[in-house]
């Protein structure tokens, strides 16, 4: 607080003696040296006194005036001059508070009238207000959006914060970014009344808001068909810098963001604040990607800017993220095609399993289910090629005529996240077909069975079990006959978790005429045995072919048996206790599960063992005759062989090696016990089964060239030795299926 007062004295000169100061407690008289102690400061000159005195002295008083609250020391200067005494009274009063603010502004009010410093408010005139800013004044404070108004009570300054002739400063408070405003303002009111000529009344006031938070904000201006995030961060003062950025949880520097292949840069606007911009690719590693709708990408930056604030250089940290959908997607389309003995979908291999998956009905199709039904899988660059044989699970047969099919086969390509359907591929063809059992899901079985026999059979005259259920059509080795399970004489039984359905095809002999018995024929002793396969917990329905594969039951699985090959199997397969298995590499330590895929590369052996049960120690088990074939029909071809009589062969398709067998906690008899390792020489993708006809040893039996010598010629010609092995000690065995398939499926 200053006072400067007029005096109205001669010119003589003066000295300042003593101070005297009137407060609430009472008078108190100091030296000048004392008070110059206490923050207090003098001036005069021939017309005029200073005198200069701090704010909440304990010599001033304080006061309200029209709602401010003032601050005032009143004092008694005493000067001295030869004989004369010159008291001259001083009075200050300045506002301490009077300082409001709202989002925008600040008001600086200071009352009108000051009590103290007019003593007859009746004769009080305004005479001048004026503002200024730094200590100059501000003669149209309007052109810069200041407000000066006054009243008969009250001045008010309102100015617009971050308005011109102030400063700006960024600021962190409790983590949160903000600004702090601060302004130097006067005002100078002269006015006059009765006691004074004139008063020119001036104060001086520094004014800073309180903090205000601005968070900064992430802005998206991604235009889609770019494929480029534009972000932009802001809005900052000048004194604020960006120092590092971190991209789905990854720091980068700037520098090496930029290297990165980030495009980084300032950007100003027009109220002198400004922003950062960043941009990032679609296809940048760091860009989450997520499939949605039907053809949608949803690409997510997750951004983490760090920047500098204020000359402190204090951290601040602000996490955004910005998402942007676009139409990028192409719903594959498959090819379907088909020839003489399959059907075959090609599918993109685009997206699948990342986007989308295949399914069989209700099941995952994936490599396990595939090889399980019979299906073999293969991929080039840019196609999964699925080759479905006519009789294998999930075809379905929409016409099925005399030697002639019409058959579908289709898949579900189903969103990986939510399983929504998004298209159905399927492939639709007619077969010519001499040979075919169809199992129909309501209970309807169809057969065009082909019997070749010697003398050839008059086919009008086959039957089922019921002699009434005769083919429907037929001709020179064919008959084609359709009936349902509860019909033509059909047994059930139930095996495991199936439930077998089982008729008959057999003929009316024809008999010549004799003397007497027996009755003569012409016709051979034939049948054909048919079995249906249905799950146990699938129940059979009625109605026609359904549509839809993925609401309609399964198909049963059918086979056609000679019932010469029964009887053979049957024979075998009661002589010897003998199991096969495959081990998963040649230690022979661990083996699959039954009815589990095996995949195999074209490269990989197969490691067989075949194991005699209850037999006496010295009793060695021998692999007469084994071979490879695509089914796993005992008669079926082709064919190859791996050994013959007990030996291996080097065949052009597949080579066999015996494996040795040691003494371990599970061979206690290593005699029991054979080995072989198989291998494919060609690179054909396949589905193969190995068969091996087996034969139980006597050591006693040790003629030159038996095979039971465990010797084998070098000669190429194999005999076989029968007469050195017992008759009731013989078996035959069958280990598979093996997928032999491409690498890249594995």
């Amino acid at each position: 607080m200053q006072l400067v007062s007029l005096l109205q004295t001669q010119n003589v000169a003066y000295q300042l003696w003593q101070l005297m100061f009137v407060s609430p407690s009472g008078r108190k008289r100091i030296t000048v040296s004392d008070a110059a102690k206490l923050g207090y400061s003098f001036n005069n000159t021939l017309s005029r006194v200073y005198l200069r005195a701090p704010y909440h002295s304990n010599e001033s008083d304080f006061s309200v005036v029209s709602g401010v609250n003032m601050n005032m020391v009143t004092s008694t200067s005493m000067y001295r001059q030869r004989w004369l005494l010159l008291l001259i009274d001083t009075t200050v009063s300045c506002p301490v508070d009077g300082i409001s603010f709202t989002d925008t502004t600040l008001t600086w009010t200071v009352p009108s009238i000051i009590p103290t410093l007019v003593v007859q408010e009746s004769t009080f005139l305004s005479k001048n207000i004026l503002m200024g800013v730094d200590g100059r004044v501000v003669v149209n404070p309007e052109e810069k959006n200041y407000l000066l108004e006054h009243n008969k009570t009250h001045i008010e300054i309102t100015i617009p914060i971050g308005a011109e002739g102030g400063k700006l400063k960024s600021s962190i408070s409790g983590g949160v970014y903000g600004v702090i405003y601060s302004i130097d303002l006067f005002l100078e009111h002269t006015w006059t009344d009765a006691d004074w000529q004139t008063t020119k009344y001036t104060v001086i006031k520094s004014i800073t808001t309180p903090f205000m938070p601005q968070i900064p904000t992430v802005i998206n201006n991604t235009l889609p068909e770019e494929r480029l995030f534009n972000v932009a961060f802001g809005h900052f003062l000048p004194d604020v810098s960006l120092v590092a950025i971190a991209i789905g949880n990854v720091p980068f520097t700037l520098r090496e963001a930029l290297h990165h292949g980030f495009k980084i840069y300032e950007t100003p606007f027009s109220n002198g604040m400004k922003g950062f911009i960043l941009e990032v690719s679609f296809d940048d590693l760091y860009i989450l990607k997520e499939y949605v709708n039907r053809n949608e990408t949803k690409y997510t930056l997750l951004v983490n800017y760090t920047i500098s604030v204020g000359p402190e250089m204090t951290l601040y940290y602000h996490s955004g993220e910005v998402e942007c959908v676009v139409a990028d997607i192409e719903l594959p389309e498959a090819v379907g095609y088909c020839d003489e003995e399959n059907l075959y979908l090609a599918i993109p291999l685009f997206g699948l399993h990342q986007y989308w998956n295949l399914y069989l009905g209700d099941k995952l199709l994936n490599r396990h289910v595939a090889l399980i039904n019979g299906y073999l899988a293969a991929t080039n660059s840019t196609h999964l090629i699925l080759q479905i044989p006519l009789f294998a699970v999930g075809v379905i047969y929409e016409e099925v005529s005399f030697q002639k099919i019409k058959a579908r086969f289709g898949v579900a390509l189903r969103k990986v996240r939510t399983m929504e359907t998004l298209q159905m591929f399927s492939v639709s063809c007619s077969f010519n077909s001499p040979a075919f059992i169809i199992c129909h899901p309501d209970g309807t079985i169809m057969i065009s069975a082909q019997m070749k026999t010697i003398p050839a059979i008059d086919m009008s005259k086959t039957k089922l079990r019921d002699s009434s259920c005769k083919p429907r059509e037929y001709n020179e080795g064919h008959a084609f006959f359709k009936f349902h399970v509860t019909t033509c004489g059909t047994s059930v039984r139930f095996e495991g978790d199936h439930i077998i359905y089982e008729n008959e095809i057999s003929y009316e002999k024809e008999t010549l005429p004799g003397q007497s018995i027996p009755t003569i024929t012409r016709d051979p002793d034939y049948r054909l045995t048919v079995l249906c396969y249905y799950r146990a917990k699938e129940t059979l329905v009625l109605g026609a072919f359904a549509s839809d594969p993925s609401t309609s039951p399964p198909f049963g699985s059918g086979t056609m048996v000679p019932r010469s090959n029964i009887a053979v199997h049957r024979r075998i397969r009661q002589a010897l206790n003998v199991v096969s298995r495959v081990s998963k590499d040649e230690s022979f330590m661990e083996f699959y599960e039954p009815n589990t895929a095996i995949l195999k590369r074209p490269v990989e052996p197969v490691f067989l063992e075949v194991e005699l049960k209850d037999e006496s120690p010295d009793t060695e088990l021998y692999l007469e005759n084994c071979w490879v074939t695509r089914s796993l029909d005992f008669n079926s071809t082709p064919r190859w062989n791996i050994t013959v009589d007990g030996c291996e062969i080097n065949g052009s398709e597949y080579v066999a090696e015996f494996c040795p067998v040691a003494v371990s906690p599970r061979v206690r008899h290593p005699s029991h016990f054979k080995r072989l390792a198989v291998r494919t020489l060609a690179h054909r993708l396949e589905q193969v089964y190995v068969h091996c006809l087996v034969a139980a040893c006597s050591p006693t039996n040790t003629l030159p060239g038996s095979p039971c010598r465990g010797r084998c010629s070098s000669s190429r010609e194999r005999k076989a030795f029968p007469g050195h092995c017992s008759a009731n000690l013989q078996g035959y065995v069958l280990a598979g299926p093996v997928w032999i398939v491409d690498p890249d499926l594995r």
